[in-house]
């Protein structure tokens, strides 16, 4: 589910920022891959929080098939189609200024370099630590609805397994339910391994990504 999340993800976000008149050597754009970002990442999670919902219902309860279809006829049984799309809310409130927060920072980084050395080429050591520390950053702010989504994607087993309705707070009621019982540590729980996950994860996508449209630049080049 990862690789075809983001290839739209990535393809998206590079077709939208040239659309909206993003250029790398003019800094009155350096707004663009914000909306981008946005963008894009909200399209990505519309179209793979479905299967994001099983994935992580799976993982937390340990269901089986058998167990996750009668999870999920007894839920659309009870609330509809509306149901695959539990957990949206606190997805895109968690990945779109995740989005907003890294693209910015990384096109600024890399902008600045193109400006300051007066080049078309990426330095894929500087774009290694831009990702880590950008995707570091913008995990660490989004944390909260992180969390949020977890507990909200986990009453999947707890309540419609069982055969019972639970009705849904908000998120954030949620989050104030989660920081009245245990403050910043509940909003805050995992942060050690989410940035042990992200911060690699963010730096080798991104320099994998830079290095593939270099590559297949220069090749289009040699083509024509």
């Amino acid at each position: 589910m990862s690789i075809p999340s983001t290839v739209i993800y990535f393809t998206a976000y590079d077709r939208i920022k040239y659309r909206l008149g993003y250029d790398e050597h003019d800094a009155s754009t350096c707004h663009v891959p914000v909306a981008a970002g946005i963008l894009a990442r909200a399209l990505a999670v519309v179209l793979f929080n479905p299967l994001e919902l099983l994935r992580t219902k799976m993982q937390s309860s340990r269901l089986s098939y058998f167990q996750l279809k009668e999870a999920i006829k007894i839920s659309i049984g009870n609330n509809g189609l509306v149901f695959v799309m539990k957990g949206l809310g606190p997805s895109l409130l968690r990945d779109i200024p995740f989005s907003a927060i890294y693209w910015f920072g990384y096109e600024f980084t890399k902008s600045y370099q193109m400006r300051h050395y007066h080049t078309t080429d990426v330095n894929l050591i500087l774009t290694f630590a831009s990702g880590a520390v950008c995707g570091s950053l913008a995990a660490l702010l989004t944390l909260p609805f992180d969390v949020v989504k977890t507990h909200r994607q986990i009453e999947l087993g707890e309540a419609q397994v069982a055969g019972t309705s639970k009705k849904l707070v908000s998120t954030w009621a949620l989050l104030r339910e989660l920081y009245g019982k245990r403050g910043f540590t509940a909003l805050y729980a995992g942060v050690v391994p989410r940035m042990i996950k992200i911060a690699p994860a963010c730096a080798i996508m991104i320099t994998t990504y830079e290095c593939s449209k270099s590559f297949f630049r220069s090749q289009n080049r040699e083509m024509q």
